[in-house]
C-alpha cells in the first residue's frame, strides 16, 4: 500500500499501528434509518435485488459514506448471500430476514451440497467490492462481510430466524455427526468466499457469527470456535495481511474464546464495559465497539459522553469505534451525524484513559 500516508486510516489501526484518533464506522450503516435509503427500497422491494444488483448495492454502501465520510465502507450484503452457490435455495424476506425453502435436516440433503465457485454464482460481489475501493480510494476502507458456519448453519437448519434454535441444537446433541459435516463444509466455502473478496478489494473482512451467542460456553467450543478458527486459518494461509474481526451477538460469555479464533481484532458489544473487555481479552487483542445502539437516541451530550468513555476505556491502541450491534432504523439522522463528528474530532492524547 506504499507509506502509512497513503492507508487508510482504519487499516492502519486494524494492523496494530498506533493512531491519532480510532477510526469509526458503524454497522448496518447503510440501512432504514436513512431516507435515502428508504427511497431506493421502494425502488427496488427486494433485498436480494439491493443488494445483488451491482449498481444499486454499490448505491446503498456509498450512502452512509457520502454522508458521514466513516473510515470504514462495508459491503452492503447478508449473511446467506452465499448460500445458493452451494445448493442452498434461499429468499430475504422484508423485516423478517432469510427464508431457506428446504431446510437441511437429512445425510442426503448435507451430502448434495457443493463447494462454492464465487466467480460462477456471487460474480457480482467482485462488481461491488472493486467499485467501492475505486470510489472511496485511500479515504476509506473497505470492509468485506461474511456469515460464519454455526450462524450459516443455523439459518440453513432452522430455514429461518430462530428464538429457541431448538431445531439445529436437536441436531447439535443428537445427531452432530451431520451437523459438523455441515458445519466444515460451510466453513471452506466461506473462506473461499473472505478471499474472493479480499481478490476483489476488501482490505478488512468482518465475519458474523450472529447467533454463537445462543450457545452455552461448552457447546460454543464444539460448535463454533473450531470452525470459526477453520476459516481464519484458511483466510490467513492465503491473505496473511488483511486484518479479519469477529462478531458475536451476545457475546459476554464467549470472549475470550472469541480472542482463540484467531480474528485479529474482536467486536464487543454493549452488555460488557469496555474496560472489563480489555481486561479479558489481554493486551494483545485488538478490539471494536462497543456503544448501545440505544445512546444514538440520546442528546447530544450524552452521545458524546458515552463515546468518551468507550474510547478511555479501549486506550490509545487497537481499537475500532463502533456500535456493539446495528444502527436501530428509527435513530435520528442527525444524531449518526454527530456520532461520527464527535468520533473524527477526538485526539487520543487529550482523551485521559
Amino acid at each position: 500500500m506504499g507509506v502509512s500516508s497513503t492507508t487508510p486510516h482504519l487499516l492502519r489501526a486494524a494492523r496494530g499501528e498506533v493512531v491519532d484518533r480510532p477510526p469509526v464506522w458503524m454497522m448496518r450503516q447503510a440501512g432504514r434509518y436513512m431516507k435515502a435509503y428508504r427511497d431506493l427500497r421502494e425502488k427496488y422491494p427486494s433485498f436480494r435485488d439491493r443488494s445483488e444488483i451491482p449498481d444499486v448495492a454499490i448505491e446503498v454502501s456509498l450512502q452512509p459514506w457520502r454522508a458521514f465520510q466513516p473510515d470504514g465502507v462495508i459491503l452492503f450484503s447478508d449473511i446467506v448471500t452465499p448460500l445458493p452457490g452451494l445448493g442452498i435455495d434461499m429468499d430475504i424476506a422484508e423485516g423478517k430476514g432469510p427464508i431457506i425453502h428446504s431446510p437441511l435436516r437429512t445425510q442426503e440433503q448435507i451430502d448434495r451440497l457443493h463447494p462454492l465457485e464465487p466467480e460462477a454464482s456471487l460474480p457480482f460481489i467482485k462488481t461491488i467490492l472493486q467499485t467501492l475501493r475505486s470510489e472511496v480510494g485511500n479515504k476509506s476502507t473497505v470492509l468485506g462481510f461474511v456469515g460464519a458456519p454455526w450462524t450459516l448453519a443455523a439459518y440453513a437448519v432452522e430455514g429461518k430466524g430462530s428464538k429457541t434454535y431448538s431445531i439445529i441444537k436437536n441436531m447439535a446433541f443428537s445427531d452432530p455427526i451431520i451437523l459438523h459435516q455441515l458445519l466444515a463444509k460451510l466453513a471452506d466455502a466461506i473462506a473461499i468466499y473472505a478471499r474472493y473478496q479480499i481478490d476483489s478489494g476488501a482490505q478488512v473482512v468482518q465475519m458474523f457469527d450472529s447467533w454463537a451467542g445462543q450457545l452455552s460456553p461448552q457447546d460454543y467450543d464444539t460448535f463454533a470456535l473450531p470452525y470459526q478458527q477453520r476459516v481464519f486459518q484458511q483466510v490467513k494461509q492465503t491473505h496473511p495481511d488483511t486484518p479479519l474481526i469477529l462478531l458475536v451477538s451476545g457475546s459476554a460469555g464467549v470472549l475470550e474464546r472469541m480472542a482463540q479464533s484467531g480474528a485479529d481484532i474482536v467486536s464487543v458489544d454493549w452488555a460488557v464495559d469496555m474496560a472489563d473487555a480489555r481486561a479479558r481479552l489481554g493486551k494483545q487483542v485488538k478490539v471494536q465497539g462497543n456503544l448501545d445502539p440505544g445512546v444514538l437516541f440520546g442528546s447530544r451530550q450524552f452521545i458524546r459522553d458515552r463515546i468518551l468513555d468507550t474510547v478511555r476505556k479501549a486506550g490509545n491502541w487497537g481499537h475500532i469505534l463502533n456500535l456493539g450491534h446495528g444502527v436501530l432504523p428509527e435513530t435520528p439522522e442527525e444524531n449518526v451525524a454527530f456520532f461520527f463528528e464527535t468520533a473524527k474530532e477526538l485526539n487520543l492524547a487529550g482523551v485521559k484513559a
